[in-house]
């Protein structure tokens, strides 16, 4: 029998999960331990050394605000590649992800606007949008290799997609106030990355200045800095000759990814994780919070509308005759999935710090740590169901 899928992009694909799956693992324990600490009697030096400034930035902001660049950085490369070489390099691929993406954006985002109207909480929409892969994966890991290799890239696909849509979102809908000076020195740094690449300069260390001074120039025009980071994903050759004389090429954009992935998933997000998760509950009422407008909103919107927009929209595509399921799947699979995408935790978390008020974020991150457990017990089970019968 042939295989379907060549050996190269075999391999890659199923390192990139099990890199995945592993940090998974990592994130929910860095977010039990900001929870554990955050309750404790060690909670005021927690945060206040979360509020400690250097630079102007607290210690919380240089984590959200510059390291995360590095995540974001990581972000716009993998976008490049299945843009251009992967899942979503032709409209036979990318048609059914992009529709359940769509679906598990604006089925959430709906959801939590009809629960929260108006007032400080309506601006949170954005929270539940997106879907966490690394939790994802893990979850999916767990069955071993019951779980089809289809499933894997359309989840895959699908939380690519859900994070273009959430840097947009980030990019136009949470950006207060626009100084354009900032965004002028951010373009001309950017210009001259592109400069030094059309003239083939290979060293990556002639990047890095001009890279620091568009993530300034960003960060100090008001858009969120992680952009920045995106955008120089973006910039980043997949295929790059080693001479003028040669023409022999090597990818830059997979050798960053190859050697900054591992640092992501295992540094820099459990970090953010430890900076972001942490809820102090004591004193809080549990009945209140539970019934918080914005609680569930988040929540619902996680549990409810990520796997009711991914097959909703999914359906009306394949019944439209505009997509197909992959080979292999049924939709038992695809409902057990849209449950899982329903784990939001490191890109709500984020944008649950750009949305709403300090003294909201306790409800809204309740909402996303309760719809995300609910939503990984559920698609597990869901899951665990459509493997035993296949």
């Amino acid at each position: 029998m042939k295989r379907l899928v060549p050996k190269n992009v075999f391999n890659s694909l199923e390192a990139f999960f099990r890199l995945e799956a592993s940090s998974g693992l990592v994130l929910a324990l860095s977010a039990v331990v900001a929870m554990v600490v955050a309750n404790s009697p060690w909670s005021p030096f927690y945060f206040s050394g979360l509020s400690l400034e250097f630079a102007g930035l607290s210690v919380q902001h240089w984590i959200n605000d510059g390291l995360m660049v590095i995540f974001f950085f990581v972000i716009g490369m993998e976008l490049k590649k299945e843009i251009l070489k992967g899942e979503l390099s032709s409209k036979q691929k990318a048609t059914l992800p992009v529709a359940a993406a769509l679906g598990g954006m604006v089925v959430p985002a709906l959801i939590y606007y009809l629960r929260n109207p108006q007032g400080e909480g309506v601006s949170g929409w954005g929270v539940p949008m997106a879907t966490d892969i690394a939790f994802a994966l893990g979850i999916l890991s767990l069955f071993g290799k019951r779980v089809p290799l289809s499933l894997k890239v359309f989840l895959l696909a699908l939380a690519i997609v859900d994070d273009l849509g959430a840097i947009l979102v980030i990019a136009f809908f949470y950006t207060k106030e626009i100084r354009y000076e900032g965004l002028v020195l951010a373009l001309a740094a950017l210009g001259l990355m592109w400069f030094e690449r059309k003239k083939g300069i290979k060293a990556y260390g002639a990047y890095v200045p001009f890279g620091i001074l568009a993530w300034f120039g960003v960060l100090y025009s008001g858009v969120h800095a992680t952009v920045a980071g995106v955008l120089i994903g973006f910039l980043t050759p997949l295929s790059f000759r080693v001479s003028r004389e040669s023409a022999q090429t090597y990818s830059p954009l997979d050798n960053l990814v190859h050697h900054l992935h591992p640092w992501v998933s295992f540094g820099i997000m459990p970090i953010f994780a430890l900076a972001n998760a942490g809820i102090d509950m004591r004193g809080l009422n549990l009945s209140e919070l539970m019934a918080h407008p914005i609680q569930q909103g988040v929540a619902f919107g996680l549990f409810f509308g990520k796997p009711l927009g991914i097959v909703i929209f999914s359906s009306v595509f394949v019944a439209l005759g505009w997509g197909h399921l992959p080979r292999g799947l049924r939709w038992g699979h695809i409902v057990g999935m849209g449950f899982l995408a329903g784990i939001g935790f490191t890109m709500s978390l984020f944008i649950s710090n750009l949305a709403l008020p300090a003294a909201l974020e306790t409800y809204s991150k309740a909402g996303i740590i309760f719809g995300s457990v609910l939503s990984a017990l559920v698609g597990a089970m869901i899951l665990s169901g459509v493997f035993r019968r296949s």
